[in-house]
């Protein structure tokens, strides 16, 4: 006995509904993943069921291509055979396609965060590990380039520092000597100076004439009569016997020099 022909009509029992629902969903992901193989033809297959969720099916995980492709290719139609009114239709009817494919993105968005993973079948979730895995390994070759490309940098940093180290120590040693030797320079030149001065004095004193006993001055005794002094100056009223008109008789001097003012004075009196 043959199967029979099955009305297309829906379903109204809601488990009879669901259960076929999910069969025919399972046979209809089943085919399009047949005909990409066996026809290698890129198969994209979006399906919503009553309680909103999507059920989605593309070669390779190429969503997003396909989307862009059938997007390019319903543009270019619509630029050749549309009008300025069925442009603005158009649009009309390209919103509610642009707002289920942001919808898309924002759920795998959400998947790759590990977040409404529940209606995922195991085929969706293997393939988002995949993607995963394939996303972290990028991610790690990139951190070991960066970290790589930070260590050179640093090994020529520490280079350069180093080198210039060792200039600046170079020129610390070689101010250090040159410091040393003005030094040495000056001593000598003290050296030089010092033993000049004391060659000078060492003449000076021996062209200078000794130095003479001061003088001092002589009075003149009573015997003596007008003697020259001090440029042939004799001295008066003096007598070899009697005293000194009455008055005591002045010492004698040892010295006989003495200045014309006190001979004078010695007149008068």
């Amino acid at each position: 006995m043959g199967r029979g022909k099955v009305q297309l009509k829906r379903i109204e029992n809601t488990i009879s509904r669901q259960v076929t629902f999910s069969k025919r969903r399972t046979g209809l992901l089943k085919k399009a993943h047949e005909i990409s193989v066996l026809c290698d033809a890129d198969v994209a297959l979006i399906v919503f069921s009553t309680k909103g969720k999507l059920f989605e099916y593309s070669t390779d995980s190429s969503m997003e291509r396909i989307l862009d492709r059938y997007e390019q290719y319903t543009f270019a139609e619509r630029q050749l055979n549309g009008t300025n009114s069925e442009s603005q239709e158009n649009w009309s009817v390209e919103y509610p396609k642009l707002a289920a494919r942001i919808e898309v993105i924002q759920r795998k968005l959400r998947n790759f965060t590990g977040e409404d993973l529940e209606p995922l079948s195991l085929r969706e979730l293997q393939n988002l590990e995949q993607q995963l895995d394939t996303a972290l390994k990028r991610i790690r070759t990139r951190k070991n380039q960066l970290m790589h490309e930070s260590i050179s940098e640093m090994h020529k940093k520490q280079k350069a520092l180093r080198e210039l180290n060792n200039s600046l120590a170079k020129q610390v040693k070689e101010n250090g000597k040159m410091v040393e030797e003005e030094h040495d320079q000056v001593q000598v030149v003290g050296r030089q100076q010092q033993t000049n001065q004391g060659r000078h004095n060492s003449s000076t004193l021996m062209l200078m004439p000794p130095p003479q006993p001061p003088s001092t001055p002589s009075l003149p005794t009573s015997r003596s009569t007008r003697k020259s002094c001090s440029g042939g100056f004799q001295a008066r009223g003096a007598t070899d016997d009697g005293d000194y008109e009455g008055r005591p008789r002045p010492p004698a001097a040892k010295n006989t020099h003495m200045p014309l003012w006190m001979l004078r004075h010695l007149d008068e009196i």
